[in-house]
């Protein structure tokens, strides 16, 4: 049995998912706090990243 592969989003992608903007998401990826990686010109972000994102901004939050 095979994994499926991870699920890339682009920055649009993560903007409409956190409800932010193109250079707020860019600072978060920027300051290492949201993971990323280039593919030639394309930025691509896990979305175990984004995941990981919202849980360390919720246990931050309580």
């Amino acid at each position: 049995m095979t994994t499926p592969p991870p699920t890339l989003l682009t920055v649009p992608d993560v903007m409409l998912r956190l409800q932010l903007g193109k250079s707020k998401v860019y600072d978060l990826i920027r300051t290492k706090r949201l993971a990323s990686f280039t593919e030639g010109r394309a930025r691509r972000i896990p979305e175990t990243a984004v995941q990981d994102y919202i849980r360390t901004r919720l246990e931050d939050a309580a």
